[in-house]
């Protein structure tokens, strides 16, 4: 059963950056020098990081009825599209939600068809050499789960380390999950923490302050850090989220917005971003302390330190989000928690230096190491309209709108760019392509044409232009940023419904964190019939709202905070290996993995340690993979992930050369859309050694990627 492990005021103490060195020597310092009394003292106890501010909670699993890597569904259980059940509706346990947010989150983050790959190429019963090996892939093991907090409540930064059965105490490592998008905790464990756990090692995931943080404000009720509900009051600190609202400000702001809700990644007010690499150190030191709580040895009533702080190979690994994250906690790393850095298409934010260009075929791209307020703001305004160009024709479908009604919307929005004279023609097709012709102009890739339609369609653009802008602006939901807000809608679109079912009750399961999400919609505010989901709202999808959120960014106001989570590309030296899709249409590689690696070649030079391994045919997206269009046209990025860090894994352990920057040149399923043919090697070339006329040269900042 579930144990809260109680630790006394006396036992904490701030485990801080830098402080390996005093740990380390703590533990050899002679006793009783110079008095006859010679030898070493015992080791130091362990002592609980401070910053972990809750109880903490441990439970163990069996690896057959529940286990750490399919909460007890096994391969099988994953790959169903049918969710788990949950006996009450009206109240899931924790158990239960663990199990829907295991099984969501992987399917998330990875192509869960088996002629795509799941079961053959990755999956929880293939094996590190890639072969069937492991039946279900259930690992039995134990869970470790607190908050990281700065004591006020108001953080409540949710860290989880799983230790496996397998874990070699002699032979001790560590992987990091940091948590993809603005997910729960578990937000990267088809991304990262399956192969942890396939290795042996201990995982480190964290929320990294977003997660399913979520705040019912009709009904005051909040998720707490196990997705259970409970009023905002009676929770307190306990919250993973409150908004900040005052009784009278709540009770007039769901009078005038019911059935609307507050999400952490949007609306905490402290935009958590900048602490993301922190919250990744900080769930490191929080294995530390697990991993010695379980080897350590027992001196009385606690246990004392096996692993001192930097002892143990630790590789910061993860995908999107977490991937910028675990460079981001790379960069802040001093004290040598970190040993190397795995990690695909990252979100990252350079504090570029004026020597860094990138070329692709020696010829310059359109911009490049642009923020992410920046280029997501551009693209929610343009790509609506860009999707009717002509380049664009054929792409895939992700909306569930009539396709005449996304039509119609693409085509008034296209009309009230050229009236605002954002963009040039008469017609729709000149301005579709002039659209378009804008975005590459702002360092989209035009191998992401066919993607600039499904990426609005499917909302994962204005979902993020909304909570970012939210988050940078540091925003209460009570302000209610450029007239969007997140709520229920009826079946026409219509905000404020009272739904027959709660989404807060799965939301901690099923949630991404950024609504659209578990029923919760994005509804802008201010439609000619009120509000409405924001694509129905007007006739151009919501146009004055998405002109709204570019004019935060291009008037200066989002400046502040979005300099607060710039990197300066400073790995310290770190074997570093970052993979990323060329046809990337949310974080375009011209904007995150190519400057990265001009900027980190200016400040380490010679002594950089880092490899971009570029994909052709590779976007953001692999659950995508299994829709008719995206089968015969993209490959999965998360193949090379795994063959990274089996890469990384071979450099570290037996000193493997790591082979060097480089475009790989993948071949596309083709065939029918819906009905592509069973993706093999042959469709995905592996990782050269000697890249040759296929390396990515850096020289003095200067990125040269081969066509």
């Amino acid at each position: 059963m579930t144990t809260p492990k109680k630790i006394p005021a006396a036992m904490r103490n701030p485990w801080r950056l830098g402080t390996a060195a005093t740990v380390m020597a703590s533990a050899i310092v002679l006793a009783g020098c110079g008095s006859g009394n010679e030898g070493l003292q015992p080791p130091p106890s362990n002592v609980l990081p401070g910053f972990i501010k809750s109880a903490v909670t441990t439970k163990s699993y069996d690896g057959n009825s529940d286990d750490l890597l399919t909460a007890g569904l096994g391969k099988t259980g994953l790959a169903s599209a049918t969710a788990p059940a949950i006996a009450n509706a009206a109240q899931p346990t924790a158990a239960e939600l663990r199990r829907l947010a295991i099984w969501s989150n992987y399917r998330a983050l990875v192509d869960m068809t088996a002629n795509g790959g799941y079961g053959r190429f990755w999956g929880p019963n293939v094996d590190l050499n890639g072969n069937d090996t492991l039946g279900e892939g259930k690992i039995a093991g134990k869970e470790y789960l607190a908050y990281a907090d700065d004591g006020s409540g108001a953080q409540n930064v949710s860290l989880l380390v799983q230790i496996p059965t397998s874990f070699n105490p002699d032979q001790p490592c560590i992987v990091t999950a940091t948590s993809s998008g603005s997910r729960g905790v578990y937000g990267a464990i088809s991304a990262a923490g399956e192969w942890g756990l396939k290795r042996g090692c201990a995982v480190a995931y964290t929320d990294k302050g977003g997660g399913n943080g979520a705040h019912e404000l009709s009904t005051n009720r909040v998720t707490l850090i196990d997705g259970t509900l409970q009023d905002a009051t009676a929770a307190g600190t306990a919250s993973l989220f409150t908004a900040k609202l005052g009784s009278s400000t709540l009770a007039a702001f769901n009078a005038q917005f019911p059935n609307r809700y507050a999400f952490k990644h949007a609306h905490s007010q402290q935009n958590p971003e900048q602490d993301w690499g922190k919250n990744t150190l900080e769930a490191i030191q929080f294995a530390y302390w697990a991993l010695n709580d379980s080897y350590g040895a027992l001196n009385g009533s606690t246990r004392t330190v096996r692993y001192a702080s930097g002892s143990i190979t630790t590789i910061a690994a993860s995908v999107s989000n977490g991937g910028g994250a675990s460079l981001a906690a790379a960069e802040q790393d001093t004290s040598g928690l970190i040993t190397a850095v795995v990690v695909g298409e990252p979100q990252i934010n350079l504090r570029l230096a004026p020597q860094v260009s990138v070329a692709q075929g020696g010829v310059p791209v359109g911009a490049f190491g642009k923020p992410l307020a920046d280029y997501m703001t551009l693209a929610n305004l343009l790509q609506p309209c860009a999707a009717l160009a002509p380049a664009a024709t054929g792409a895939p479908y992700l909306s569930a709108l009539p396709s005449a009604t996304t039509t119609a919307l693409r085509t008034a929005r296209c009309a009230s760019l050229a009236a605002a004279g954002v963009i040039a023609g008469t017609d729709t097709v000149t301005q579709a392509t002039n659209a378009l012709a804008l975005l590459h102009q702002n360092g989209y890739q035009t191998d992401s044409d066919l993607l600039q339609a499904p990426m609005w369609d499917s909302q994962a653009v204005p979902a993020v232009a909304v909570t970012y802008a939210n988050a940078y602006a540091r925003a209460s939901v009570a302000d209610n940023l450029c007239d969007f807000s997140f709520g229920t809608t009826s079946a026409t679109g219509a905000a404020g419904v009272t739904p027959a079912v709660s989404p807060m009750l799965t939301v901690f399961g099923n949630g991404n964190g950024v609504p659209p999400t578990n029923g919760i919609n994005l509804v802008y505010n201010a439609g000619g019939s009120g509000a409405f989901d924001h694509r129905l709202a007007t006739a151009d999808a919501s146009y004055a709202g998405a002109a709204c959120l570019r004019a935060r960014w291009t008037s200066g106001s989002l400046n502040a905070s979005v300099d607060a989570i710039r990197v300066n590309a400073n790995l310290h030296g770190k074997p570093t290996i970052i993979v990323q899709g060329r046809a990337d249409a949310l974080v375009p590689i011209n904007h995150a993995s190519r400057p990265y690696l001009g900027l980190n070649q200016v400040v380490e030079g010679s002594a950089s340690k880092l490899a971009l391994y570029e994909v052709t045919n590779g976007q953001h997206f692999d659950a995508f993979l299994g829709v008719a269009g995206f089968d015969t046209r993209f490959v999965p990025l998360h193949y090379y992930n795994l063959q990274a860090l089996n890469l990384m894994w071979a450099h570290l352990k037996n000193g493997t050369p790591l082979p060097p920057s480089q475009v790989i040149h993948t071949i596309p399923r083709g065939g029918v859309p819906g009905a592509a043919p069973a993706l093999t090697t042959a469709n995905l070339p592996a990782i050269a050694a000697s890249p040759g006329v296929n390396a990515i040269s850096a020289t003095n900042g200067a990125v040269n990627v081969p066509n």
